[in-house]
């Protein structure tokens, strides 16, 4: 019989069930609960670092070129990383690419600890991370279906977008509390010590319950390189739900998600928040991106009209930040536009999933991450120099109605084929 709340407790049982369906497997729990403790201080050092910017150069420009540098590696060598995820075990290769990011991040502490550190020094620092990014993207990508099988790779993906944004909540208001009693340079050391729970996770591992299944060898010459690059981007042109998602994703996160440039410079001039009210707004972002993928992960499906939806509200709660001036209705805005950037990247990175062959997998994967995060570099300096010369309110209004009409215009192109796309369920 149902109970007092009108749910059966075995339907509600299994949905449960469902929502944590890839937790079953033990690698991926090592892999998700490392993962979470990582990325909280990952978190803390991109609203820190972003602080630190802004405190030395008193300039959003800057700030931007910053942001950009990182992802300028990607941009240019992402296709590359996406050969070396599918010919090197992913597991060791992981473990190399944390690692220094480790380094990279208590060398920033150092620099911060003993008030050596200098915007160019941050540079330096956040361009070698996206050397890092290049191979570590694509490669973290692709090793969620080794680890949980096609079965639960929809479930893997949605949990994953939900440890990144639980820790896109906690890290910043920890972060910010940090900055405001003990000082920016701690938040760089506990991001360090934090890729320790990753790394020793991943060294836990059992390989013999990894479905690792992909044949491809890294070629020796330029010419079979090039060759194979190009089989990754045939895939891409022709096959509809993967062209739909690199596109969309990618337009939208050069001119909608530059949310780490004009969040700080949102909050210092327009708000008028320091470090504490910084954090409380991107954790806003956290907490709405979180409660999508979760949403995702318990209702068992994706569906490219989720994809579109989610930029759609992305790229309207945007607009509306050009008119808001107080906390709590921003705090809403941005909660809405981090429900809709996770409806949007984790439906658009299942649909990829399921649709691509394993021996191709790291190589259209690596598409969709130069897409995305190589995107950034253009998408953040646009957005710091708008943001420099008209102020970030008015950056959120341009970057939220661009958005919006890249996926008003990708539904009437994709509309005859979406009629017969059927929504991919969970088994």
């Amino acid at each position: 019989m149902p109970s007092a709340t009108g749910i059966a407790p075995a339907r509600a049982a299994t949905g449960a069930r469902r929502g944590m369906v890839a937790l079953r497997h033990r690698n991926f729990r090592l892999f998700f609960f490392g993962q979470l403790i990582s990325l909280i201080g990952t978190w803390m050092q991109s609203l820190a670092q972003g602080w630190l910017v802004l405190q030395l150069t008193h300039d959003p420009f800057v700030l931007g070129v910053i942001s950009a540098v990182q992802f300028v590696p990607i941009m240019v060598f992402g296709l590359f990383g996406g050969l070396i995820a599918d010919a090197l075990p992913k597991r060791t290769t992981i473990i190399a690419t944390q690692t220094s990011s480790m380094l990279l991040a208590l060398a920033l502490f150092w620099l911060t600890w003993t008030h050596q550190v200098q915007a160019w020094q941050i540079g330096v620092l956040a361009f070698l991370l996206g050397c890092v990014n290049t191979i570590d993207m694509p490669t973290r990508q692709a090793f969620v279906v080794e680890m949980v099988g096609r079965d639960d790779v929809v479930n893997a993906v949605a949990l994953n977008s939900a440890v990144f944004n639980t820790a896109r909540i906690v890290g910043p208001a920890i972060a910010g509390v940090i900055i405001g009693v003990v000082g920016i340079a701690s938040c760089f050391l506990l991001n360090g010590l934090s890729y320790i729970a990753v790394i020793v996770g991943l060294f836990a591992m059992r390989t013999s319950e990894l479905h690792a299944r992909s044949g491809y060898h890294l070629q020796h010459s330029a010419i079979a390189v090039v060759a194979d690059l190009a089989e990754g981007l045939r895939y891409v042109r022709r096959t509809p739900i993967v062209l739909l998602a690199v596109a969309v994703v990618g337009l939208v996160s050069t001119l909608g998600m530059n949310l780490n440039v004009l969040v700080p410079v949102y909050a210092a001039d327009v708000l008028h928040a320091g470090a504490t009210g910084f954090g409380f707004l991107m954790a806003a972002t956290g907490i709405g991106s979180l409660v999508s993928a979760l949403t995702i992960a318990f209702a068992g499906r994706s569906s490219p009209r989720v994809m579109l939806l989610g930029g759609a509200v992305l790229g309207l709660l945007q607009a509306v930040l050009v008119v808001v001036h107080a906390m709590p209705i921003a705090l809403a805005c941005l909660f809405g536009v981090g429900f809709g950037s996770i409806a949007m990247t984790a439906t658009a990175n299942t649909s990829i999933q399921l649709a691509v062959p394993d021996d191709l997998r790291g190589r259209v994967l690596s598409v969709y991450t130069t897409v995305f995060a190589g995107s950034t570099p253009v998408g953040a300096l646009f957005a710091g120099m708008l943001a420099a010369q008209f102020g970030a309110a008015l950056s959120f209004g341009v970057g939220g109605a661009s958005s919006l009409a890249v996926v008003v215009v990708a539904f009437l192109l994709a509309r005859p084929w979406l009629r017969s796309r059927r929504a991919v369920r969970l088994a």
